[in-house]
């Protein structure tokens, strides 16, 4: 029997527990976090999103009360059913937004509809953990994080990039922070993947009836029905469409997500106040494979003001010297410094003094008490500040800050031209014009406030 929309199933008892391991100390008021129906210090979750990275939160929200699953495609839910057996099914996740008693919601859905689920939840004062990328246009992160800066302290969110969690990135931030570079002044990361597309693709069949087409489109311009945009595997099948304007950011909202934050999580770093791109010519259906961008991110109170850049599809920033091959690091992200340069990927780091000034007597590493503490599960961490216990690592406001210059790269590179903005009012003050690439067009009925 497949499952229907709100169709309640008769099936056994599933109950499994979980430990969690959280940091910080922000404590929440309990009456804020909880719902009446949320028993045992439990959570109500709807998973918006049952395949592929739907399914790798199975075990992580187990021990919560998982109440609400919803799929498009109503063959995806099948084996989440089996493993919560008594929650309720959608799919369309508006309704599943809506069920009584929800105070929690994993985001999995395709990328254009990120946004829309992200602030739908806000506006519903519900936890929050959505995939990446937070967004698919400037102007979608600026809305989703503003609106989760209203709502600060009452309700937890965390972007997906779980990668986060790898304890290399704690050991970058330190060495960055305490001056193992000296002064710091440029940072680069890039991307190696390459998934060239000529354009949409064209009519092909009908959609199966257990596969809700129009629902998948959800809020973008109507496209027709190819089974090449669902050929993938699970977690990989977002290479078949993300790379198509309407439906995703290419590798900026891929691996780019995981890749810059890396380089974000060590900066402390504001809006950028302008970007300029190049790359690939301009296709008006898909996005660039080859792409650079420049942003100028300003100072804070540790560092000056510098260059952020990222690179993808065979742009590579320059080595900083001939032993080290920049190419062989399929994502990486490089600190310069005035005495030293660091290049990590995920899970390791290498650090390079410059010159003669580079002996290292300048800096003094961290005694071992005082190293950043592993974050452990990182949809664990969610989960505990969701129950007032600590805080996220990624949540809106820091990776929708990361996002929206991102996208403003993207901006740029489709503008042709280096763009200054204003990040206060997030306008571009010298392209009048360009202003209308911060924002995406919806289709009729689908609105991102709702």
């Amino acid at each position: 029997m497949k499952p229907s929309i709100q169709t309640t199933m008769k099936r056994r008892q599933f109950l499994k527990s979980a430990a969690f391991a959280g940091a910080g100390t922000l404590i929440l008021p309990q009456t804020t976090l909880f719902g009446a129906a949320a028993p045992n210090n439990k959570l109500n979750i709807a998973l918006i999103g049952t395949w592929g990275r739907g399914a790798a939160h199975f075990g992580a929200i187990a021990g919560e009360n998982v109440v609400a699953l919803c799929d498009v495609n109503e063959q995806h839910m099948e084996g989440a059913l089996r493993r919560f057996p008594g929650a309720k099914t959608y799919v369309d996740w508006r309704k599943a937004l809506d069920q009584k008693g929800v105070d929690a919601v994993v985001c999995c859905t395709a990328d254009h509809m990120h946004a829309f689920v992200a602030n739908w939840a806000l506006n519903r004062n519900q936890h929050i953990y959505c995939e990446k990328p937070l967004a698919n246009s400037v102007e979608e992160a600026r809305v989703v994080r503003a609106n989760y800066l209203k709502r600060k302290g009452k309700v937890a969110t965390q972007v997906g990039t779980q990668r986060h969690s790898h304890e290399n990135f704690n050991r970058v931030r330190e060495l960055v922070l305490d001056g193992a570079l000296g002064k710091l002044e440029r940072v680069s990361a890039w991307g190696n993947r390459r998934i060239p597309r000529p354009g949409y693709l064209p009519p092909e069949g009908n959609p199966p009836p257990y596969f809700h087409f129009d629902l998948w489109l959800g809020a973008s311009p109507y496209h027709h029905y190819n089974p090449g945009y669902f050929s993938g595997g699970p977690g990989a099948n977002c290479l078949q469409w993300n790379m198509y304007w309407d439906f995703g950011s290419g590798q900026i909202g891929d691996m780019g997500s995981h890749t810059m934050d890396l380089a974000w999580n060590a900066l402390d770093a504001d809006l950028p106040t302008s970007a300029v791109a190049k790359g690939d010519p301009y296709n008006p259906d898909v996005t660039p494979v080859k792409l650079e961008f420049h942003c100028e991110i300003p100072e804070n109170r540790w560092r000056p003001g510098i260059t952020v850049s990222w690179y993808q599809g065979g742009a590579m920033p320059e080595s900083p010297a001939r032993c080290v091959d920049l190419n062989k690091i399929g994502h990486g992200a490089m600190f310069e410094g005035d005495r030293g340069i660091l290049i990590a990927d995920f899970t390791t780091r290498m650090l390079y003094p410059l010159g003669s000034r580079a002996n290292m007597t300048y800096y003094k590493p961290r005694a071992e008490k005082d190293l950043i503490p592993a974050m452990g599960s990182f949809q664990g961490q969610w989960i505990n500040a969701a129950k007032g216990n600590g805080q996220t690592s990624c949540d809106f406001d820091y990776n929708g800050k990361m996002m929206e210059m991102m996208l403003l790269g993207l901006v740029a590179y489709r503008a042709g031209k280096k763009v200054t903005y204003d990040p206060a009012a997030g306008r571009i003050t010298n392209d009048e014009k360009a202003n209308e690439l911060l924002r995406r067009d919806y289709r009729e009925g689908w609105v991102l406030n709702g």
